[in-house]
């Protein structure tokens, strides 16, 4: 076992990579779920976002334009989940896993000639000065623009929750969509709304991984990330700052244990492949012992003839 051969800064930058997908993808379902509607799609979502980006990135050769790409995808499959729960009225539940098997049949299909290939590498965003100073500047700022992305999209769905008016409504809509309704509030519209920017955000996370994290396309490469970003909104009690301290927290576990198996540590890898899971959800479920509790009505459709 060799501990030294552990890099630190370079672990730190590692984990705030290994984290942002996993942060996008919680930070769209949040708002999705605030608004009242639990979409478990999230998987397929990222996958599909993951094979368009992918695909896109690799016949334009522009990176950015693949990050578009995967979030118009992700949208666009979201409208499904939209029509399916908002306008036919069917169950969330049934209609969220559908869209994650859908997403992953058909990005397996829309990736067959994609395996093996290349993209075109995503420029760093090295700040001037700042990604010049010792151990803070490779650690914090010297990454990709969707990282920062990820931690301004956070930031401003705090705000937009919490002090306009827009998330007013929002939150109104998901706790209670017949007094919303009642108010005047076009329930379905947010709804409609909320579930697209989920979708935007779930396929942006999905192109992270295929296009910056794992520049490379293989079937199934989300690999869960979608059921743990909607594990990590509950645990984090629907809150986005503790969507980022989870998010960071997964990564920085899942990347630590990464390392101490190349640096062959003398405990089980199905051990260590399992402590990112398991001591994320402790820390989370210690962390929303004062939680508020869920939107009053998460899950529930709601009747435009009410």
């Amino acid at each position: 076992m060799d501990l030294s051969a552990i890099n630190p800064v370079l672990l730190i930058a590692s984990l705030m990579v290994a984290a942002t997908p996993l942060l996008l993808a919680a930070i769209g379902e949040l708002v999705v779920e605030r608004a009242g509607v639990l979409n478990l799609g999230v998987e397929g979502m990222m996958i599909i976002g993951a094979i368009a980006g992918f695909a896109i990135s690799v016949e334009s050769t522009s990176p950015m334009l693949g990050l578009l790409a995967a979030m118009v995808a992700g949208a666009v499959l979201s409208l499904l989940f939209a029509f399916l729960t908002q306008f036919a009225l069917a169950n969330q539940v049934a209609s969220g896993l559908a869209l994650t098997l859908f997403g992953l049949g058909l990005s397996a299909l829309m990736g067959q000639s994609y395996v093996g290939i290349k993209p075109p590498s995503m420029a760093k965003l090295d700040i001037p000065v700042l990604s010049d100073i010792p151990v803070l500047g490779p650690i914090f700022f010297s990454h990709d623009p969707v990282l920062y992305f990820g931690i301004a999209l956070t930031a401003a769905v705090w705000w937009f929750l919490k002090k306009s008016r827009a998330g007013l409504i929002l939150r109104a809509v998901g706790e209670s969509h017949d007094a919303a309704h009642a108010l005047g509030y076009n329930v379905i519209r947010v709804r409609v709304l909320a579930i697209m920017f989920g979708g935007a955000c779930a396929g942006l996370g999905g192109a992270y991984i295929s296009l910056i994290r794992v520049p490379q396309w293989t079937e199934g490469m989300t690999a869960g990330v979608g059921w743990i970003a909607l594990a990590l909104v509950v645990f984090a009690s629907w809150k986005p700052w503790r969507v980022l301290l989870g998010a960071y927290l997964f990564g920085g576990i899942n990347v630590l244990q990464l390392n101490l198996q190349a640096a062959g540590i003398a405990i089980p890898v199905e051990y260590l492949a399992m402590s990112p899971y398991l001591i994320t959800i402790l820390v989370l479920v210690i962390m929303s012992a004062d939680k508020s509790g869920a939107p009053a009505s998460l899950g529930r459709t709601f009747h435009a003839s009410q």
